[in-house]
């Protein structure tokens, strides 16, 4: 849902460097895609231990991959997620950084 914020402050410079770095930051994901190969109790698993979800939060993006085909799984600075995807790849899973 977009909503619309009506300001009569003016942005400054500073104003509008912050929200272009807020902006720059996280860009990337790690998007994981379903596959017939894993069991959902290794897909878990990986998530908890590579991409320091919760259960529950593992469980749930696991359902979504198994229904959806795939769910952005982590979000983060190309630097941070590279070693994270490579170890899901590792682990036999089907991952990828956009």
């Amino acid at each position: 849902m977009n909503k619309l914020f009506f300001s009569t402050k003016r942005r400054t410079q500073e104003d509008v460097d912050v929200i272009l770095l807020e902006e720059e930051t996280h860009k990337h994901q790690i998007i994981l895609h379903n596959d017939d190969v894993n069991t959902f109790d290794w897909v878990i698993d990986s998530l908890v231990e590579i991409c320091e979800h919760t259960y529950l939060q593992a469980e749930q993006c696991a359902l979504i991959v198994h229904y959806n085909g795939k769910c952005d799984v982590k979000t983060g600075e190309l630097e941070d997620l590279k070693p994270r995807c490579t170890a899901l790849l590792d682990r036999g899973l089907s991952a990828e950084i956009v």
